[in-house]
């Protein structure tokens, strides 16, 4: 029974899929007018994690992310390099599609910039507005939060704070983890910012905020509502209400059951910044020798809602446990089969999975997975070292193994 904490009640819950053995998820994926970090990577691990979870334990699965390729940081970015933004954008995007792969990411089945739904970020505004949730305002188009009863619903918003006075809010994105009190911006008009990219629409000529990009490419790709919503910790500000509200506004029905919210990495016990410098990238550390499997490894061995620190000694030592893991699996696989062996051995093998299923089950809790395989593994070697494996548990144990790596992603090639 796999149970998921779910952000919107602040409680593990036992998972319900509304379609059977059907779940669709929507991810939140990079904004792509920079490399994403070791941070970043972790969050997009955790929901491949989720994924090869959900299909490990019989799920049918149906994922959309989309790709932030316009925005205010895009716009800005790309004039601090004196390039366009697509430029900017798409050779960013190819160094991430590089990370996908080294990581050996479940793609997507829907991976769409917000550039190619453009026309489906009109189609919502102009049905929000017909229905009385959107304006507009010298060409901009603004969504009006108070007109829903429950915004705020996943933060847990506290709208007694709400100015009587109108107030817009016209940035994309704010910086820190701050609520802006009022109405937020769905559409650039083009005569406001005359320097960006912009497209002509029938709401005239423009490009779409960020407020409207996750609900674009989730109705256009998977329709009116998910099972599950994942992001960042971040998201739990302003983001993820902001896209609930905009998503049950539009289709008038609930958008997910739930929620799900990875943490923090912090490096040396602070937060990542351009100004500290402190900024790690995943290539830099395989440059330097690290293997892509072992970076995986240290950013989903610490349990996603709990925060990592990135510290040369803590990604050494999760190297270190991995390695020997491989090692240990190496020596009980390779070593000569024997006619007979210790009938302990088989107990052992055939508590491989479901060791490994109880905890990945309990909240993807794969770090206790794991350990509780590894623990596995080192009483499996102490009998290998009296008598060995049988042809048919070696047989077994390399089933088991790859059977649990479709989930871990770290163990093979040993």
């Amino acid at each position: 029974m796999l149970k998921l904490y779910n952000t919107m009640s602040r409680s593990v819950e036992e998972f319900k899929p509304r379609n059977g053995k059907k779940v669709d998820i929507f991810t939140c994926g990079p904004s792509i007018y920079q490399k994403a970090h070791l941070g970043n990577y972790r969050t997009f691990l955790y929901e491949d994690l989720l994924v090869r979870t959900l299909k490990y334990l019989g799920y049918e699965t149906e994922r959309a992310m989309n790709l932030t390729d316009i925005e205010d940081k895009a716009i800005s970015e790309a004039k601090k390099r004196n390039t366009n933004v697509k430029k900017l954008t798409d050779d960013v995007l190819a160094i991430f599609h590089e990370g996908l792969n080294g990581f050996n990411f479940l793609m997507p089945d829907h991976l769409i910039p917000a550039t190619e739904s453009i026309e489906q970020s009109v189609k919502i505004i102009q049905t929000l507005v017909k229905k009385g949730f959107a304006y507009e305002y010298k060409g901009d188009y603004f969504f009006e939060p108070m007109k829903l009863d429950d915004f705020g619903k996943l933060f847990r918003l506290d709208k007694s704070r709400w100015p009587r006075e109108k107030r817009r809010f016209k940035k994309d994105t704010y910086n820190g983890n701050r609520w802006n009190l009022g109405d937020f911006i769905l559409w650039h008009n083009h005569k406001n910012d005359p320097d960006h990219p912009c497209w002509d629409t029938a709401i005239g000529r423009g490009r779409p905020s960020w407020n409207i990009q996750d609900p674009a490419v989730v109705t256009m790709s998977i329709g009116s509502c998910v099972d599950i919503n994942c992001g960042g910790i971040d998201n739990i500000y302003r983001h993820h209400d902001y896209n609930i509200a905009v998503m049950e506004a539009y289709t008038g029905v609930n958008y997910a059951n739930y929620y799900m919210h990875g943490e923090h990495l912090i490096v040396d016990g602070k937060t990542m910044s351009k100004s500290r410098g402190n900024i790690i990238y995943p290539e830099d550390l395989v440059e330097g020798g690290a293997d892509w499997r072992d970076i995986r490894f240290f950013l989903t061995y610490t349990h996603y809602r709990k925060k990592l620190n990135y510290t040369s000694e803590n990604y050494k030592s999760a190297v270190s446990r991995i390695q020997t893991f491989r090692i240990l699996t190496g020596r009980l696989l390779n070593t000569p089969a024997v006619s007979e062996s210790d009938p302990a051995a088989d107990e052992l093998i055939n508590n491989i999975v479901p060791s490994f299923n109880r905890e990945i089950e309990s909240d993807l809790a794969l770090g206790r997975g794991f350990d509780a395989v590894f623990d596995i593994l080192q009483k499996l070697d102490s009998i290998n070292r009296g008598p060995n494996l049988s042809r048919v548990q070696k047989e077994n144990l390399n089933k088991n193994l790859d059977k649990i790596d479709n989930v871990l992603n770290v163990i093979y090639p040993i």
